[in-house]
């Protein structure tokens, strides 16, 4: 977590295993320590599954997955050239995007210093950094200053479009922390010819019923600590988004990428910023509906 985590975290090393088992990492990526978390834990989803329960690794691959279609869907219109991935750990999102768009495309992975310092090292034996893919210190509750994401944009174009993505962050975080940090996001996302977040987001009445409730227990006790949902419905998440500053919010739900039991519990935010929205005014969609194009 941003602000506090100064090693990998038990997910981060728990995701590049799923992201290697599903074909989408480099193996450089991959940590023996999540090899050993993932088989570790393979009885345990077996039984969910056979229960009728959300593994962990479908919502897991549901949201990685949904955040790259939304994110390819923007590059492929040509509204965004520039990404910032807050709190990257080992996610595999920056290898991958470097390596289908090439010098077309600045990727700047961040994170705080022990893990940089670690994926540097993994993304050096991938081949994979250079000037269009990076790897920065940044800790992305600070507000200004050096290792801020404020710091950090001043060195991006501001006439090209950036995507600002976090991935298992907002759980982490308290509702006012959620909060502040989409606030700064909507000033700084304006500062550009075209603003867009993406983050995964857990909504309360998504996960409803003993057995999931079951499953955020497990989850909380697996990264130790409490695994947050800040608000009741969409509608809810939305309004908060558009308060915060942006002038355009949807939220997709992780069926849109996988049909796979627990899917459905996951969302992912897509928000722009007001100088990226038509004629800067803030959009007035209803909950639920497709995100502008």
């Amino acid at each position: 977590m941003a602000g506090a985590r100064t090693s990998i975290s038990p997910t981060a090393h728990y995701t590049g295993a799923v992201w290697g088992r599903r074909g989408l990492s480099h193996p450089a990526l991959a940590t023996p320590a999540g090899r050993v978390m993932y088989w570790s834990m393979w009885p345990a989803m077996a039984a969910t599954r056979a229960l009728g329960g959300a593994r962990l690794e479908d919502f897991l691959y549901a949201r990685h997955v949904l955040i790259d279609r939304l994110l390819e869907r923007a590059v492929e219109r040509g509204e965004v050239s520039q990404v910032v991935e807050v709190a990257a750990g080992m996610s595999p999102r920056g290898w991958r995007f470097a390596e289908r768009h090439g010098e077309r495309l600045t990727y700047v992975e961040s994170d705080l210093p022990a893990i940089v310092e670690r994926k540097r090292a993994a993304l050096g034996r991938a081949g994979s950094l250079g000037s269009a893919h990076r790897v920065e210190v940044v800790d992305a509750l600070r507000e200004g200053g050096p290792g801020s994401l404020e710091d950090l944009a001043e060195r991006l174009d501001p006439e090209r479009g950036v995507a600002v993505i976090s991935e298992g962050l907002l759980s982490y975080l308290e509702r006012d922390s959620v909060l502040a940090l989409w606030h700064r996001l909507a000033a700084l996302l304006s500062r550009f010819a075209h603003g867009l977040m993406l983050a995964d987001l857990h909504l309360a009445g998504d996960n409803s019923g003993p057995m999931t409730a079951i499953g955020v227990r497990a989850l909380s006790a697996f990264v130790r600590g409490p695994v947050a949902m800040h608000f009741e419905n969409e509608a809810e998440a939305i309004a908060a988004l558009r308060q915060c500053g942006f002038a355009e919010a949807s939220l997709h739900s992780g069926t849109e990428a996988s049909d796979t039991p627990g899917a459905g519990r996951v969302r992912v935010v897509e928000a722009k910023s007001s100088r990226s929205s038509p004629g800067g005014a803030a959009s007035e969609r209803s909950p639920g509906s497709s995100p502008a194009t």
